[in-house]
């Protein structure tokens, strides 16, 4: 049991929702008033992705990523930053030519799929432990070891603290292959990824399985998706992690009821203090985490 959690809100995704809810941040002044919305309901961290003003979809555009994130730190709240570094690793097999890219691709290097991070230094970027099929079509989501390596690389040297997203137990095995080469800094954050297609199922199972293959001394989080989302951050402190919640993985509070931000965040500290634990500030959980100035 986690009696100290700290919660994440992932505010916005890249998903293919903002035409299911009208209130999924899209703008870059949406998106930075999300982040704030979330930590005054009691998010520690704001886990940031930017989308095209104009059409809605995800984007890895820095200069996005700048307004968000000199929105937010020109704000009179306070809240940890954990800037996507998940973009340009989306691979579309060509139907007619398998050899080929097909539409959709948006394939970049390492260095580049850094490139706001290292503009923008933020405390945490998320850093996706592997390749994988993405929904059921002919999408991947390519992240290489070397790829990897060298991100991993890169962030240690800029003091930005890597969040390990793993969705499966293989990309487990290949973070802790980077922890014993000193690529990651210690002790490591991890995020349990559940019930992305086609990852890991999300169940508490699942959860417990992934959870005890971690370092003995990492930090880690776990989210679920769509109705899953609140069991999945229940299980997640009961199992000793931390929580994720947020529009990224679920835009319904309840039943056929769209959620805010903000409502989510609340939810899920509703039922935090309800299991016991208490939910720590920003200050706090830069202190537990060992993030930068923490």
């Amino acid at each position: 049991m986690n009696f100290e959690t700290v919660v994440t809100c992932a505010v916005t995704g890249a998903g293919d929702t903002t035409g299911k809810h009208p209130g999924v941040p899209v703008t870059p002044k949406q998106i930075a008033e999300a982040a704030i919305e979330a930590a005054k309901a009691g998010a520690a961290i704001a886990h940031i992705h930017v989308r095209d003003p104009e059409t809605g979809k995800g984007s890895r555009d820095p200069e996005l990523f700048k307004e968000v994130v000199d929105r937010v730190r020109a704000s009179d709240t306070d809240v940890v930053i954990n800037l996507t570094a998940g973009m340009g690793g989306d691979y579309v097999v060509d139907g007619d030519n398998p050899s080929k890219a097909g539409p959709g691709t948006d394939m970049i290097g390492p260095i580049e799929r850094l490139a706001h991070v290292e503009q923008l230094l933020p405390e945490i970027c998320s850093l996706d432990c592997g390749t994988m099929n993405f929904g059921n079509g002919n999408e991947i989501y390519v992240s290489t070891p070397p790829y990897l390596r060298k991100m991993a690389e890169l962030t240690k040297k800029w003091g930005v603290r890597p969040e390990l997203e793993v969705f499966e137990l293989g990309h487990i095995r290949f973070a802790k292959q980077m922890i014993a080469e000193g690529l990651i800094q210690e002790p490591p954050l991890f995020q349990i990824c559940l019930g992305i297609p086609w990852g890991a199922e999300q169940t508490v199972d699942n959860m417990k399985v992934m959870k005890d293959e971690l370092p003995a001394n990492a930090s880690w989080a776990s989210f679920g998706v769509s109705r899953m989302q609140m069991p999945m951050a229940a299980a997640a402190v009961a199992l000793g992690g931390n929580v994720r919640v947020g529009l990224e993985d679920n835009i319904y509070l309840d039943r056929g009821v769209l959620a805010s931000n903000g409502q989510l965040v609340e939810r899920a500290v509703g039922i935090i203090e309800r299991m016991g634990a208490r939910t720590l500030t920003p200050a706090e959980a830069r202190t537990k985490l060992g993030l930068r100035g923490g």
